[in-house]
């Protein structure tokens, strides 16, 4: 392909990502993630990942997606602002849920534009284009690719920071057999700041480093054996993640709400402590329906509800 048609090809599909309601759109070139996989096989040798097998699984495919598409020259990744509005929070006493989870699931928005996207390019370019579409749904390293496309730099928390948006962002990608421009990376300017190593009540975090079996979002959800004694009087009323992290994160101070839409907060977030003590597994199942939450079973929730009671 001809550079001046590459450009105007990659400028064209930025602004359609604009349009369809991405805040940010980079690319980066398809290659095999050389420091990454060497971190992660590590991280993983120390087990903390925790219980989360799937971690393990298909790690050539996690570290190399052309090992997910063939062919594969690029990665489009996208990030999607969910931060509320002021007026958007939880009554006081109500066991916290974390944001991401307030509104419609991600999964399922974040695709449905990715899928638009793709289809857009295929017009551009022709059916013969092969690609994927993937939101939390592969073993894609999400951050690490946004972080090669200049969408940010991962903080000490191990999130995704902007230094004008800060990291209230959901991230998807599309790889796809198309040469494109790429971005580059941009600086790391968490500098001497562990406000968020300091902030996290169950010492999850190192410089960025996680030790899942510690966070309050793994025991909140992925765990699934019984509360380790350790932290049940840590967990601060969280019941379905946590983000204390980012709370903390003074890079939030430029984060902006997110209009709406789809990531307004729906009928659980306005639930008053009455209601969650009085929840049973019926109820449960129509409040975290077409949310993240359908992550989890009844049980698991009533256990979190207990620690939060307790607590």
């Amino acid at each position: 392909m001809d550079q001046k048609i590459r450009q105007q090809l990659t400028q064209t599909i930025k602004s359609e990502g604009a349009r369809l309601g991405f805040d940010m759109v980079g690319i980066s070139k398809a290659e095999q993630l050389e420091p990454e996989a060497r971190d992660l096989e590590q991280w993983l040798r120390e087990g903390r990942h925790g219980s989360m097998g799937y971690m393990d699984t298909y790690f050539d495919k996690r570290t190399d997606p052309r090992k997910l598409v063939d062919g594969a020259k690029s990665v489009i990744s996208v990030i999607h602002n969910y931060y509320p509005q002021a007026q958007d929070r939880q009554p006081s006493g109500s066991p916290k849920i974390s944001t991401y989870a307030w509104g419609e699931d991600y999964h399922k928005v974040l695709k449905s534009k990715l899928y638009e996207l793709f289809q857009f390019i295929q017009q551009a370019v022709g059916d013969e284009l092969q690609g994927r579409v993937f939101v939390d749904s592969a073993p894609v390293m999400d951050k690490a690719w946004a972080k090669k496309s200049g969408l940010g730099w991962i903080g000490k928390h191990t999130n995704l920071i902007h230094p004008k948006r800060g990291s209230w962002f959901f991230i998807g990608e599309i790889i796809l057999d198309l040469e494109l421009d790429h971005d580059g990376p941009i600086k790391d300017y968490c500098g001497t700041c562990t406000r968020c190593i300091d902030a996290c009540p169950t010492d999850a975090l190192e410089p960025y480093q996680i030790d899942a079996n510690k966070c309050i979002s793994y025991l909140t959800i992925e765990l699934r054996d019984e509360m380790p004694v350790e932290f049940q009087d840590k967990l601060e009323g969280w019941a379905y993640g946590c983000d204390i992290c980012q709370q903390v994160c003074p890079w939030n101070r430029f984060s902006t709400p997110h209009p709406g839409g789809e990531f307004k907060p729906l009928f659980h977030i306005g639930m008053e402590p009455e209601a969650w003590e009085e929840l049973d597994e019926a109820q449960f199942k129509r409040l975290r329906k077409k949310t993240a939450m359908e992550r989890i079973k009844w049980d698991k929730m009533k256990d979190n509800l207990r620690w939060w009671k307790s607590s």
